[in-house]
């Protein structure tokens, strides 16, 4: 075939397959083509997809001009999936993404992100820290974390610098999606990190709590776990991703009863960095002392709000950062202060957990804004409300309290046959919201079917937008659900 014809059959067949149309160099061809596929959620045709991917297959080979010509195929496909996204709700369609060490073999990363590409994904959300790993290359990484890339040959292989590259030469933003509070299981192995791991009152960390036995959570409080995550933040951010989120940021929630909390006990905040900052909230000694009475035993009695009283006089009335006295309270009854007095508690320490969360992500995020890195919350939209008369869902995700210059990423998942527990989640997320925050719902599903009691993602996007119009961007979970074939091969494939 002589030099060039092989690019003209490329691009005639790719054109053909995704339109029809006279002339591929005309200045209305991408507008026909997004026309064309602005219906179909900007997913590109069997045929394009095939060239492309006979196309990587050939620059792989070592084809000549193979590689100039995928690359060039690349970028007509960005600007096509620029425009059909331009004109197309959302604006904003993600996928969550996790990488393998299988990924560093060649080709492997391209076949990924051209399947993203090819299912309308102008955005992907690569997992940079889960499970006490992190997706940074074993010579520099600054961490108390292993690395993902652990087999030999891969010590200087940055991943994760490679897949920012190569989305952005195919017109993706790539975000870096990290765990946030849960550490992981291999930080709580280690001896000298023991005090940073949250507590309850019975003495236990998450590891007795969470079924699986892997999710480890921190103390937000905690100074080494504040500085242990941001230089992981910092680490990441030196890639610069085009943004950043956080998720777990919560406490662990158990299985049955533990997956409330109806006491002080059930709290995360028996840790000493967090044990310190609850009493430090007494505005006077008389609150100080029943804080530390109430945490220790679980409740107050009468009596310890006279010895409280007896032991320091100069205090008028016991105090503590936002409570709120009974009128006259040094004349009402003991029984009466007590009683109120006892409901103040909870409520302060139901707090100070949640303050928790909400400044270790404002602190994992300032770094972020000091560089322009656009940063996102991931939450449970029903995971800061209260259950029963005085329990609270014990994942204590105060989100609607996030900072509002983040982007609110609400994993909208539901399995209940149809779009109505979804969209339940979108409205609450929509209606506790201030105006002028980014919202995102993230949704669970596959393409064209229903999968695992959830409907099509078509189904559920449409449901969406009829609730909520003003959304205009959506992600998915994830990749893996996408190509599970793909996704094993990725896992479990055996390096030379």
């Amino acid at each position: 075939m002589p030099k060039g014809a092989f690019t003209e059959r490329l691009l005639r067949s790719f054109v053909t397959g995704i339109i029809t149309t006279s002339s591929f160099v005309s200045q209305g061809w991408l507008d026909k083509s997004i026309a064309a596929q602005a219906n179909n959620y900007c997913h590109f045709s069997r045929e394009a997809t095939t060239e492309k991917s006979s196309l990587r297959q050939a620059w792989l080979q070592g084809k000549a001009d193979a590689e100039d010509q995928y690359k060039s195929l690349l970028k007509k496909h960005g600007e096509i999936l620029q425009q059909c996204r331009s004109r197309t709700w959302p604006g904003d369609q993600a996928i969550w993404l996790r990488l393998y060490s299988c990924d560093t073999l060649p080709g492997s990363v391209e076949e990924v992100l051209d399947n993203i590409v090819d299912r309308g994904y102008n955005q992907v959300y690569v997992e940079v820290f889960f499970d006490g790993q992190v997706l940074l290359p074993s010579s520099d990484n600054p961490t108390p974390w292993i690395p993902v890339l652990r087999a030999s040959g891969q010590e200087n292989t940055d991943l994760l610098e490679e897949v920012i590259a190569k989305g952005r030469e195919r017109g993706l933003e790539v975000y870096a999606w990290m765990f946030t509070m849960n550490f992981g299981y291999n930080y709580a192995r280690r001896a000298e990190r023991q005090h940073a791991l949250a507590r309850n009152g019975r003495g236990q960390t998450s590891l007795s709590i969470v079924p699986d036995g892997s999710q480890v959570f921190i103390d937000p409080y905690n100074r080494q776990a504040q500085v242990d995550y941001y230089r992981l933040v910092q680490a990441i951010a030196k890639r610069q991703p085009d943004g950043i989120l956080f998720d777990y940021i919560r406490y662990p929630r158990g299985s049955g009863s533990q997956s409330v909390a109806g006491s002080v006990k059930d709290l995360w905040i028996y840790g000493q960095a967090s044990r310190q900052a609850l009493y430090s909230r007494a505005l006077n000694n008389q609150g100080r002392f029943l804080i530390q009475q109430y945490v220790s035993k679980g409740n107050i009695s009468a009596r310890d709000v006279r010895t409280a009283e007896k032991r320091y006089p100069e205090d008028s009335i016991p105090m503590w950062q936002g409570r709120q006295p009974l009128p006259d309270e040094e004349r009402a009854s003991l029984s009466t202060r007590h009683r109120r007095l006892q409901v103040d508690l909870w409520h302060l320490t139901v707090a100070h957990a949640a303050q928790g969360v909400i400044d270790f992500l404002s602190f994992a995020s300032t770094h972020l804004q000091e560089q322009n890195i656009p940063a996102g919350a991931v939450f449970f939209p029903d995971a800061n409300q209260p259950v029963g008369q005085r329990g609270f869902d014990s994942r204590l995700q105060p989100w609607d309290k996030f900072p509002t210059s983040l982007e609110w990423h609400a994993m909208s998942y539901g399995a209940c046959g149809s779009t109505n527990c979804i969209v339940d989640k979108v409205r609450r997320l929509v209606q506790m919201s201030q105006s002028g925050v980014k919202l995102i719902p993230a949704i669970a599903g596959v393409w064209g079917r229903s999968f695992n009691n959830r409907p099509s993602l078509e189904v559920q996007m449409q449901a969406i937008r009829r609730v909520s119009p003003q959304i205009n961007g959506v992600s998915h979970f994830a990749y893996s659900w996408q190509d599970p074939e793909s996704d094993r091969e990725r896992k479990f494939c055996k390096l030379p």
